[in-house]
Formats: C-alpha cells, structure tokens, sequence
C-alpha cells in the first residue's frame, strides 16, 4: 500500500512535469514566430545549390572554352574567384546593405552587419530560415560578380579583379538589390523584378561595357583570329547554366508552390524560344547554325525571363524567349560597329537581354501579383523603364568610378608581354593543356 501511494505520488509528479513542459514548448513556439516548412527551406536550399552549380562549374566552363587556350585556367578562375570574395563579403556586410531596414530608400542600415540576427528563425513573411534566404542570395550576388568577368577576360590582373569584386558588390551590387527586394525606392515605386533582370543581368551587362572601356582591347584585337579553344567546354558551360537556373528563377519564389511550377515551366519555354530565335537568326544571317550560337541564345532565353519568371504564362514566355535570341544576336553582330572589346558578349547577351526581359515584364506580367500592358497595367511599362535606366546609369557610372580608382593605385592591365604569353602562366603560373 505504501509502494503504492509512492508510486501515485511520483506519477504526479511526473504529470505535472508534463504539463508545464507542454506549456512552456506552446510558448517557446509562439516566441520563435512563423512556423518553418520542411518543403519550402529545402526546396531553398537546393536552389542554392543550384545557383552555385551556375557558377561553379557552370559559368566557368560557359566562358573557359570561349577564351584562347593560353588563358582557360585564368578566365575559370575569375568566376571560382568571385564566389569565394562575394561568400566573405556578404556575410560580413553586404546582406545587410542589402536587406537591412531600409534607410532612405538607397541602402539597408547595420543592423545584419557580420550577420548578426541571421539564424534560423523564419524571414519574415515566408515560411524558410533567415538563414536559408541569406545564403540564396549570397548566390545571386556571387554570379552577378562572376558575369562581368567575360568582359575583361584574357587581359586583366588577377589581384586587381580580386579588389574590384570586393567593392563592387559592396557599393554597387548590394544597393541595387535593396532598391528592388530590400524595401528600396524602386520596390517601393512598383518595379517587378522576380529574379534579378535588373539587379543581375543589366547591372553586370552595363558594368562589362564600362568594364571594357576602361580596359581596352585586347593585344591583336580584330588583327589575329581570337576564336574560341573548346566549344565542347561552352555547350556543357550552357547545359549547366541552363539546369541550375530553375534554382535561380523557380527558387526566387520562396516556397515550393505554384509560382515556383510558374517560374519552373516559363524558364524552360523561354530558353527553349531564346535558342530557337537565335539560330534562326544566325541562320540567315551567316547561312549556318552552331553550337556556339545555340549555347548563346539559351543564356539569352534564360536573362530574359529572369525578371518575369514569376509573373508571365507560358505562351508569354515563348514571345519573350524568342525575342530575346533575336535582339541579343543582333547585339552581338553589331558590337563590331561600335569598336569596344567586351571579349565574351556580356552587353550584348546580359545587358541586352536583361533590358527587353525587364521591359517585356511590363507588357506581359499577368500572373503572381504583377499585371501589364496588355493585362490592363499600362503604367507598368514606364515604371519598368525607370528601372532599367536607373540601373543602367547607376551600374555604368559607379563600375567606371570603381575601375578608374582601382587602375590609378595598382593598374588593372597585366603587361604586354604578359598578355601575349597568356595569363595562365603570367598570372598563375600553370598551363591547362600540356
């Protein structure tokens, strides 16, 4: 009987202990905010990683087998490069000049700065850790840095490119991307931008062209062929870029829902158009289609429904793909005209296809929140331009500042014959093929 009592005790006890465990859970919980989802952070995660996978091997391989021989290893090493300096960076404070509480409309304050306040309590107004929306755009910030590089590839110091990253994505870069998701006046004013057309692709097109003014061209520029050492390099590049987009469109949704199956299938249609547009093209134009110019109208078709994935139907998505391949070949074609060196087509397929993706959103948008033109929204249009030619001016000026800085302190140019010799071995010392 004593046992007996004893045990009822201990088993009140232990009820008791339950109870206000349960309780004190219930509180903690509503303390934590917003519930995380499973489906939603790792549908994110793994579009990080397919970003990356843009990057790395991606972009490197897509400019690598582009370049001369003599500079495959130093044109792969400005995108592995730029991943790495831009991870530092926007852990340390780029996150938070982006995404920090907005302080007049031009940048985020302090208050992420060396992340602090980043963990894996849920961004506000998803369902995904902080800390998962952190690192996606780590991703986009790392392959916007990297894009740029294809403009001066094959002539600039690897240490001088090393220094531009860093201050590029901190002074131009990071302000851009608040202007249009971190609470910026261009959010504020009503730009649609779901992935980046004007944050990534304009503003790294730009930045090649001045990029490549302020360079110069090449040694042997329009007097040698400079052709490209292994198209097989520059397909598989664009294959890679081509999968890993699905994270950097359909990702940008934020959640595993129906807009990321939107923004998944308009990715697909469009590239799809984009290379179709472009050999034809090519087609009448040179008589022939390659594989080059299949490669190049895929990333067309992938800038220039960047910034509409989220807000365009498929049908839509095929006329913008298609005019993409069209508008960026002739981009291309007609750089000649112009006698700049942009040595991998930045401008003319970035700058160029980021522009009419951004414009044609506001002609299209008509799913996900975003209306346009011929869905009843003309003023959507004009708010569109402003911001592409307030991304092309910023981007332009501040990367000419940037470079101007950087070229009077250390020099931006290896020598001549460092340059002739190539920059695998003048820069690295190493050869890709021996």
């Amino acid at each position: 009987m004593e046992n007996r009592k004893i045990l009822l005790k201990y088993l009140r006890i232990l009820g008791s202990v339950l109870l206000l465990s349960f309780f004190a859970g219930s509180a903690f919980a509503d303390e934590a905010g917003p519930a995380i989802s499973a489906g939603d952070t790792g549908w994110l995660l793994t579009s990080s990683a397919l970003v990356l996978a843009m990057i790395i091997p991606g972009l490197a391989l897509f400019y690598g087998g582009m370049v001369r021989d003599k500079n495959v290893l130093s044109t792969m090493m400005y995108s592995f490069i730029s991943i790495c300096v831009v991870s530092v960076v926007w852990v340390l404070w780029g996150y938070t000049l982006a995404f920090g509480t907005d302080v007049g409309g031009i940048v985020g304050n302090f208050e992420f700065m060396w992340s602090n306040g980043v963990g894996p309590e849920a961004f506000p107004g998803t369902a995904i850790p902080h800390l998962a929306f952190m690192v996606f755009q780590l991703m986009f910030a790392g392959i916007t840095v990297a894009l740029i590089s294809g403009a001066i590839a094959e002539r600039m110091k690897f240490m001088a490119y090393v220094l531009f990253a860093v201050l590029w994505v901190t002074l131009i870069y990071a302000p851009l991307a608040h202007w249009v998701w971190g609470g910026g006046w261009l959010g504020e004013l009503g730009a649609l931008d779901f992935a980046g057309g004007t944050v990534v692709h304009i503003s790294s097109g730009v930045a090649a062209l001045a990029a490549a003014l302020v360079l110069g061209k090449r040694h042997g520029y329009r007097a040698e062929k400079m052709v490209p050492h292994n198209l097989p390099f520059t397909v598989v590049g664009a294959a890679l870029l081509w999968v890993g987009w699905f994270g950097f469109n359909a990702g940008s949704a934020l959640a595993a829902d129906g807009i990321a199956a939107g923004a998944f299938v308009a990715t697909q249609v469009s590239t799809s158009a984009g290379v179709l547009g472009w050999l034809v093209m090519e087609w009448m134009y040179s008589g022939k289609p390659t594989a080059l110019g299949g490669a190049s109208g895929a990333i067309a078709g992938l800038v220039a429904i960047t910034p509409a994935a989220g807000f365009v139907g498929p049908i839509s998505s095929i006329v913008i793909g298609v005019g993409a391949g069209v508008l960026c070949y002739l981009a291309v074609v007609w750089k000649s005209k112009f006698g700049y060196d942009d040595a991998l087509d930045v401008l003319g397929i970035h700058g160029i296809g980021g522009t009419w993706g951004a414009i044609a959103t506001g002609l299209f948008a008509s799913v996900g929140g975003g209306t346009g033109l011929f869905f009843g929204n003309p003023g959507q249009v004009f708010i569109q331009a402003v911001g592409v030619g307030a991304t092309w001016v910023f981007s332009f000026v501040g990367t000419f500042i940037i470079l101007k800085v950087l070229d009077m302190v250390m020099g931006l140019r290896v020598e001549k014959k460092e340059e002739i010799i190539g920059l695998d071995l003048s820069e690295h010392n190493e050869r890709a093929y021996t």
